[in-house]
Protein backbone atom coordinates (compact mmCIF):
# COMPACT_ATOMS: atom_id res chain seq x y z
CA UNK A 1 0.00 0.00 0.00
CA UNK A 2 1.30 3.53 -1.11
CA UNK A 3 1.82 6.29 1.87
CA UNK A 4 -1.83 7.54 0.83
CA UNK A 5 -3.63 4.15 1.09
CA UNK A 6 -4.22 3.14 -2.30
CA UNK A 7 -2.19 0.29 -4.05
CA UNK A 8 0.55 0.49 -6.46
CA UNK A 9 -0.09 0.68 -9.83
CA UNK A 10 0.81 -2.39 -11.95
CA UNK A 11 3.74 -0.29 -13.28
CA UNK A 12 4.81 0.74 -10.33
CA UNK A 13 5.24 -2.79 -8.85
CA UNK A 14 7.50 -3.64 -12.12
CA UNK A 15 11.21 -4.07 -11.96
CA UNK A 16 13.41 -2.09 -13.88
CA UNK A 17 14.38 -4.68 -15.98
CA UNK A 18 10.67 -5.79 -16.76
CA UNK A 19 9.97 -1.73 -17.40
CA UNK A 20 12.70 -1.86 -19.70
CA UNK A 21 11.57 -4.58 -21.59
CA UNK A 22 7.80 -3.11 -21.69
CA UNK A 23 9.65 0.12 -22.92
CA UNK A 24 11.18 -2.35 -25.88
CA UNK A 25 7.84 -3.68 -26.88
CA UNK A 26 6.65 0.20 -27.57
CA UNK A 27 9.82 0.76 -29.37
CA UNK A 28 9.32 -2.00 -31.77
CA UNK A 29 6.23 -1.08 -32.97
CA UNK A 30 6.92 2.44 -33.52
CA UNK A 31 10.31 1.53 -35.26
CA UNK A 32 7.79 -1.20 -37.17
CA UNK A 33 5.77 2.25 -38.84
CA UNK A 34 9.24 3.67 -40.20
CA UNK A 35 9.88 0.81 -42.40
CA UNK A 36 6.07 0.72 -44.10
CA UNK A 37 5.74 4.55 -44.30
CA UNK A 38 9.61 4.51 -45.24
CA UNK A 39 8.92 2.42 -48.27
CA UNK A 40 6.06 4.85 -49.55
CA UNK A 41 7.87 8.08 -49.49
CA UNK A 42 11.39 6.92 -50.45
CA UNK A 43 11.22 7.94 -53.48
CA UNK A 44 9.94 11.33 -53.75
CA UNK A 45 12.25 12.68 -51.62
CA UNK A 46 15.95 12.77 -51.00
CA UNK A 47 16.87 10.58 -47.24
CA UNK A 48 19.49 13.02 -46.13
CA UNK A 49 16.55 15.99 -46.87
CA UNK A 50 14.01 13.56 -44.93
CA UNK A 51 16.22 12.80 -42.31
CA UNK A 52 17.21 16.60 -41.22
CA UNK A 53 14.01 18.09 -41.50
CA UNK A 54 12.78 14.68 -38.75
CA UNK A 55 16.04 15.81 -36.72
CA UNK A 56 15.00 19.22 -36.82
CA UNK A 57 11.30 19.19 -35.78
CA UNK A 58 11.78 16.09 -32.82
CA UNK A 59 14.89 18.25 -31.84
CA UNK A 60 12.41 21.19 -30.86
CA UNK A 61 9.60 19.39 -29.20
CA UNK A 62 12.23 17.40 -26.99
CA UNK A 63 14.10 20.75 -26.41
CA UNK A 64 10.60 22.30 -25.36
CA UNK A 65 9.44 19.17 -23.48
CA UNK A 66 12.99 19.56 -21.95
CA UNK A 67 12.20 23.13 -20.79
CA UNK A 68 8.93 22.40 -19.46
CA UNK A 69 10.41 20.15 -17.08
CA UNK A 70 13.42 21.95 -16.23
CA UNK A 71 15.65 18.83 -17.63
CA UNK A 72 17.58 21.70 -19.50
CA UNK A 73 20.98 23.05 -17.65
CA UNK A 74 24.69 23.38 -18.11
CA UNK A 75 25.81 20.27 -16.82
CA UNK A 76 23.35 18.63 -19.09
CA UNK A 77 25.68 19.59 -22.05
CA UNK A 78 28.67 18.98 -20.35
CA UNK A 79 31.08 17.29 -23.20
CA UNK A 80 29.02 17.78 -26.15
CA UNK A 81 31.63 15.71 -28.33
CA UNK A 82 29.18 12.83 -27.19
CA UNK A 83 26.17 13.91 -28.30
CA UNK A 84 27.99 14.55 -31.89
CA UNK A 85 29.24 10.72 -31.98
CA UNK A 86 25.63 9.38 -30.88
CA UNK A 87 23.67 11.79 -33.32
CA UNK A 88 26.13 10.13 -36.35
CA UNK A 89 25.51 6.96 -35.64
CA UNK A 90 22.03 7.30 -35.62
CA UNK A 91 21.91 9.73 -38.58
CA UNK A 92 23.80 6.64 -40.71
CA UNK A 93 21.05 4.28 -40.25
CA UNK A 94 18.16 6.23 -40.61
CA UNK A 95 20.12 7.85 -43.98
CA UNK A 96 20.80 4.40 -45.06
CA UNK A 97 17.04 3.24 -44.21
CA UNK A 98 15.85 5.57 -46.68
CA UNK A 99 18.33 4.99 -49.46
CA UNK A 100 18.03 1.68 -49.41
CA UNK A 101 14.56 1.43 -49.22
CA UNK A 102 15.10 3.49 -52.74
CA UNK A 103 16.34 0.29 -54.81
CA UNK A 104 15.91 -2.70 -52.34
CA UNK A 105 12.84 -4.62 -51.55
CA UNK A 106 11.18 -4.55 -48.30
CA UNK A 107 11.97 -8.46 -47.77
CA UNK A 108 15.59 -7.89 -48.56
CA UNK A 109 15.99 -4.67 -46.06
CA UNK A 110 14.32 -5.82 -43.40
CA UNK A 111 16.52 -9.91 -43.56
CA UNK A 112 19.39 -7.27 -43.27
CA UNK A 113 17.59 -5.56 -40.30
CA UNK A 114 17.34 -9.02 -37.92
CA UNK A 115 21.25 -8.99 -37.86
CA UNK A 116 20.91 -6.03 -35.21
CA UNK A 117 20.83 -8.01 -32.39
CA UNK A 118 24.06 -10.09 -33.08
CA UNK A 119 25.81 -7.30 -33.91
CA UNK A 120 24.64 -5.80 -30.95
CA UNK A 121 25.81 -8.66 -28.79
CA UNK A 122 29.14 -8.40 -30.30
CA UNK A 123 29.80 -4.34 -29.69
CA UNK A 124 28.18 -4.58 -26.54
CA UNK A 125 31.11 -6.82 -25.61
CA UNK A 126 34.23 -4.39 -26.90
CA UNK A 127 32.57 -1.42 -25.80
CA UNK A 128 31.33 -1.89 -22.62
CA UNK A 129 32.10 -6.01 -21.79
CA UNK A 130 28.65 -7.40 -21.95
CA UNK A 131 28.88 -11.00 -21.72
CA UNK A 132 26.17 -12.55 -23.70
CA UNK A 133 24.83 -15.72 -21.97
CA UNK A 134 23.92 -19.11 -23.27
CA UNK A 135 20.46 -18.55 -22.97
CA UNK A 136 20.66 -14.71 -24.38
CA UNK A 137 22.49 -16.19 -27.54
CA UNK A 138 20.21 -18.72 -27.96
CA UNK A 139 16.82 -16.67 -27.63
CA UNK A 140 19.02 -14.50 -30.60
CA UNK A 141 18.92 -17.31 -32.67
CA UNK A 142 15.68 -18.98 -32.65
CA UNK A 143 14.68 -14.68 -32.86
CA UNK A 144 16.22 -14.61 -35.99
CA UNK A 145 15.56 -17.97 -37.46
CA UNK A 146 11.38 -16.96 -36.24
CA UNK A 147 12.00 -13.04 -37.90
CA UNK A 148 13.50 -14.38 -41.21
CA UNK A 149 10.10 -17.28 -41.59
CA UNK A 150 8.27 -14.34 -41.08
CA UNK A 151 10.13 -11.52 -43.83
CA UNK A 152 10.06 -14.69 -46.22
CA UNK A 153 6.62 -15.91 -45.80
CA UNK A 154 7.77 -19.66 -44.49
CA UNK A 155 9.31 -20.20 -48.20
CA UNK A 156 12.93 -21.57 -48.14
CA UNK A 157 13.46 -20.99 -51.80
CA UNK A 158 12.38 -17.74 -51.50
CA UNK A 159 15.38 -17.33 -48.78
CA UNK A 160 17.57 -19.14 -51.17
CA UNK A 161 17.32 -16.88 -53.86
CA UNK A 162 17.92 -13.68 -51.57
CA UNK A 163 20.90 -12.14 -53.19
CA UNK A 164 22.52 -8.73 -52.07
CA UNK A 165 22.46 -5.65 -54.11
CA UNK A 166 23.65 -1.78 -53.62
CA UNK A 167 20.19 -0.89 -51.22
CA UNK A 168 20.79 -4.05 -48.93
CA UNK A 169 24.91 -2.97 -48.86
CA UNK A 170 24.48 0.26 -48.03
CA UNK A 171 21.52 -0.30 -45.22
CA UNK A 172 24.12 -2.34 -43.78
CA UNK A 173 26.32 -0.28 -42.47
CA UNK A 174 23.43 2.05 -41.11
CA UNK A 175 22.41 -1.37 -39.02
CA UNK A 176 26.19 -1.47 -37.79
CA UNK A 177 25.39 2.03 -36.46
CA UNK A 178 22.59 1.24 -34.80
CA UNK A 179 23.55 -1.51 -33.13
CA UNK A 180 26.71 0.69 -32.12
CA UNK A 181 24.40 3.22 -30.62
CA UNK A 182 23.24 1.48 -27.69
CA UNK A 183 26.26 0.01 -26.25
CA UNK A 184 28.28 3.64 -26.86
CA UNK A 185 24.71 5.29 -25.13
CA UNK A 186 25.37 3.06 -22.28
CA UNK A 187 29.03 4.12 -22.15
CA UNK A 188 28.95 7.45 -22.63
CA UNK A 189 26.14 8.46 -20.24
CA UNK A 190 26.62 10.15 -17.08
CA UNK A 191 23.07 10.14 -15.63
CA UNK A 192 21.61 13.42 -17.35
CA UNK A 193 17.89 13.77 -17.58
CA UNK A 194 16.36 11.51 -20.55
CA UNK A 195 14.81 14.74 -22.20
CA UNK A 196 18.17 17.14 -21.86
CA UNK A 197 20.20 13.61 -23.23
CA UNK A 198 18.19 13.48 -26.66
CA UNK A 199 18.00 17.00 -27.10
CA UNK A 200 21.77 16.98 -27.67
CA UNK A 201 21.59 14.16 -29.70
CA UNK A 202 18.84 15.80 -32.17
CA UNK A 203 20.14 19.03 -31.95
CA UNK A 204 23.42 17.47 -33.49
CA UNK A 205 22.09 15.44 -35.78
CA UNK A 206 20.33 18.17 -37.33
CA UNK A 207 23.30 20.54 -38.06
CA UNK A 208 24.99 17.64 -39.46
CA UNK A 209 22.29 16.29 -41.60
CA UNK A 210 21.65 19.97 -42.49
CA UNK A 211 25.24 20.86 -43.84
CA UNK A 212 25.50 17.39 -45.19
CA UNK A 213 22.41 18.03 -47.43
CA UNK A 214 22.07 21.72 -47.86
CA UNK A 215 21.88 21.64 -51.74
CA UNK A 216 19.60 19.00 -51.55
CA UNK A 217 17.73 20.88 -49.52
CA UNK A 218 17.48 24.01 -51.42
CA UNK A 219 16.73 22.04 -55.05
CA UNK A 220 13.70 20.31 -53.11
CA UNK A 221 10.56 21.42 -54.40
CA UNK A 222 8.75 21.49 -51.13
CA UNK A 223 5.41 22.09 -52.49
CA UNK A 224 4.98 19.61 -54.88
CA UNK A 225 5.77 16.94 -52.29
CA UNK A 226 2.87 14.31 -51.75
CA UNK A 227 1.05 14.42 -48.81
CA UNK A 228 2.61 10.62 -47.38
CA UNK A 229 6.02 12.61 -47.42
CA UNK A 230 4.71 14.98 -45.04
CA UNK A 231 2.93 12.10 -43.00
CA UNK A 232 6.31 10.31 -43.30
CA UNK A 233 7.78 13.05 -41.63
CA UNK A 234 5.75 13.87 -38.90
CA UNK A 235 5.38 10.17 -37.64
CA UNK A 236 9.23 9.57 -37.81
CA UNK A 237 9.78 12.61 -36.32
CA UNK A 238 7.55 12.28 -33.31
CA UNK A 239 6.87 8.59 -32.33
CA UNK A 240 9.75 7.44 -34.36
CA UNK A 241 12.39 9.72 -33.12
CA UNK A 242 11.63 12.01 -30.31
CA UNK A 243 9.71 9.01 -28.37
CA UNK A 244 12.08 6.00 -29.47
CA UNK A 245 14.83 8.35 -28.79
CA UNK A 246 13.12 8.39 -25.21
CA UNK A 247 12.54 4.96 -25.04
CA UNK A 248 16.15 3.88 -26.26
CA UNK A 249 17.82 5.45 -23.66
CA UNK A 250 15.76 4.32 -20.90
CA UNK A 251 15.79 0.43 -21.98
CA UNK A 252 19.46 0.47 -22.52
CA UNK A 253 19.92 1.58 -19.22
CA UNK A 254 17.84 -1.22 -17.24
CA UNK A 255 18.84 -4.11 -20.00
CA UNK A 256 21.81 -5.19 -21.76
CA UNK A 257 22.71 -4.26 -24.94
CA UNK A 258 21.87 -7.16 -26.86
CA UNK A 259 18.72 -7.65 -25.22
CA UNK A 260 17.77 -4.46 -25.87
CA UNK A 261 18.35 -4.76 -29.98
CA UNK A 262 16.62 -8.09 -29.66
CA UNK A 263 13.51 -6.29 -29.71
CA UNK A 264 13.84 -6.01 -33.15
CA UNK A 265 12.46 -9.55 -34.05
CA UNK A 266 9.46 -8.48 -33.31
CA UNK A 267 9.40 -5.69 -36.03
CA UNK A 268 8.63 -8.26 -39.17
CA UNK A 269 5.14 -8.83 -36.92
CA UNK A 270 4.96 -5.40 -36.05
CA UNK A 271 4.99 -4.51 -40.28
CA UNK A 272 2.37 -7.11 -40.75
CA UNK A 273 -0.38 -5.41 -38.44
CA UNK A 274 0.78 -1.72 -40.11
CA UNK A 275 0.17 -3.15 -43.47
CA UNK A 276 -3.09 -4.68 -42.59
CA UNK A 277 -3.87 -1.46 -40.87
CA UNK A 278 -2.85 0.22 -44.24
CA UNK A 279 -5.35 -1.70 -45.96
CA UNK A 280 -2.45 -3.93 -47.68
CA UNK A 281 -4.33 -6.88 -46.42
CA UNK A 282 -3.50 -10.01 -43.83
CA UNK A 283 -0.24 -12.09 -44.51
CA UNK A 284 -1.11 -16.08 -45.08
CA UNK A 285 -1.03 -18.50 -42.25
CA UNK A 286 2.64 -19.93 -43.07
CA UNK A 287 3.50 -17.13 -41.65
CA UNK A 288 2.50 -18.03 -37.60
CA UNK A 289 4.89 -20.39 -36.78
CA UNK A 290 7.76 -17.44 -37.61
CA UNK A 291 5.98 -14.95 -35.14
CA UNK A 292 5.55 -18.04 -32.56
CA UNK A 293 9.17 -18.22 -32.43
CA UNK A 294 10.00 -14.52 -32.17
CA UNK A 295 7.26 -14.72 -29.14
CA UNK A 296 9.24 -17.46 -27.59
CA UNK A 297 12.51 -16.08 -28.28
CA UNK A 298 11.32 -12.66 -26.07
CA UNK A 299 10.10 -15.10 -23.25
CA UNK A 300 13.21 -16.88 -22.77
CA UNK A 301 14.95 -13.07 -22.41
CA UNK A 302 12.49 -12.21 -20.09
CA UNK A 303 13.63 -15.13 -17.90
CA UNK A 304 16.96 -14.16 -17.95
CA UNK A 305 17.32 -11.30 -15.71
CA UNK A 306 19.49 -10.48 -13.21
CA UNK A 307 17.30 -8.58 -11.03
CA UNK A 308 19.15 -7.91 -7.93
CA UNK A 309 22.36 -6.35 -9.36
CA UNK A 310 21.81 -3.61 -12.05
CA UNK A 311 24.39 -3.42 -14.17
CA UNK A 312 24.60 0.71 -14.86
CA UNK A 313 24.40 2.98 -11.66
CA UNK A 314 22.40 5.11 -13.95
CA UNK A 315 19.34 2.05 -13.79
CA UNK A 316 19.41 2.51 -9.47
CA UNK A 317 18.57 6.23 -10.30
CA UNK A 318 15.74 5.99 -12.82
CA UNK A 319 14.11 3.21 -11.71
Amino acid sequence: MSAGGGAASPLARLSAAQKGHLAMLCFSALVAGSFSLGGIAAPFIDPAVLNAVRFALAGVVVLVMAWMTGSLSRAAFAGPWRYVLLAGLFAIYFVTMFEGLKTATPVSMAAVFTLNPALTAVFGYLVVRQVTTMRMALAIAVGGAGALWVIFDGSWEDLRAFEVGRGETVYFWGCIGHALYAPTLRKLSRGEPALAFNAGILVAGTIMLSIWAAPAIGDTDWAALPAIVWITIVYTALAATALTFVILRYATLRLPSAKVMAYTYLTPSWVILWEIALGKGAPPALILPGVALTAIALLVLLRDEDAHKPDHPAQRRNN
